[in-house]
């Protein structure tokens, strides 16, 4: 008998809960990292049968737990990078440029990249051991165009994107795909719920964890490494 499948999703809240629902739905085995136990409790509430731990994925040690904890399980698959929310204590985006302080870029690198790069470099190195697998970064609208008053924020989505791009050509002769997956608007979620709005307005999470697995899916032969989702009605030029 086979070993189960397993994947690996770190952030849990949104379109990673959403991803967790999809693959425990498809029959695998997930292994979950969150920031807080609150959030680990109500995935837990959610989805039982989820292996949750609570870490810091910006600290590599952190990351090598949680991708420990999944070989445990069976056969580690697929790796999931949802953590995209950026700091909220200095507003959306980090202000206009020449009005920002001198800290204001560090601070926004900070919230993002090392996270991605912990998960995206121990993630794929960890397929690599045992022949393959798929790599997800999930990223916002930013890592296509920045907005005004979005530089700091565009700018490390952007360094992510950078990463996932040397790291797919680093990894296809090694049999693991690599892909940013870019949500180029807003996604639904409980602080920002759908209301009156249209619904083609707004993209769900369950359309981004649909977008995973179709990546994971996708056959050597035609590899995509980076997918953009758009709602129909996204103000912004596809």
């Amino acid at each position: 008998m086979s070993a189960v499948p397993v994947a690996v999703v770190f952030g849990a809240r949104n379109v990673g809960r959403a991803v967790v629902a999809e693959r425990l739905e498809a029959g695998w085995a997930v292994v979950a990292m969150v920031r807080t136990q609150a959030t680990a409790d109500a995935l837990l509430e959610a989805h039982p049968q989820t292996t949750v731990l609570v870490g810091d994925a910006s600290r590599g040690a952190d990351v090598e737990r949680v991708l420990a904890a999944a070989e445990d399980l069976g056969d580690l698959e697929l790796i999931v990078n949802a953590i995209t929310a950026p700091p909220r204590d200095q507003g959306f985006g980090g202000g206009p440029i020449a009005d920002a302080p001198e800290d204001r870029l560090r601070y926004w690198m900070d919230g993002f990249v090392p996270m991605a790069w912990q998960i995206i470099r121990l993630g794929t190195r960890a397929l690599r051991s045992r022949g393959g697998g798929t790599v997800v970064q999930v990223a916002g609208g930013s890592a296509r165009r920045s907005f005004p008053g979005g530089g700091p924020w565009g700018a490390a989505q952007h360094a992510v994107k950078a990463l996932i791009q040397s790291l797919a050509a680093e990894s296809r002769e090694h049999g693991v795909h690599v892909a940013l997956l870019i949500a180029d608007g807003f996604v639904e979620t409980e602080r920002r719920p759908i209301g009156d709005d249209d619904p083609r307005s707004v993209l769900h999470p369950y359309d981004l964890a649909a977008a995973a697995a179709y990546l994971h899916g996708q056959s050597p032969r035609g590899w995509t490494h980076e997918l953009t989702l758009t709602p129909a009605l996204e103000p912004w030029t596809p």
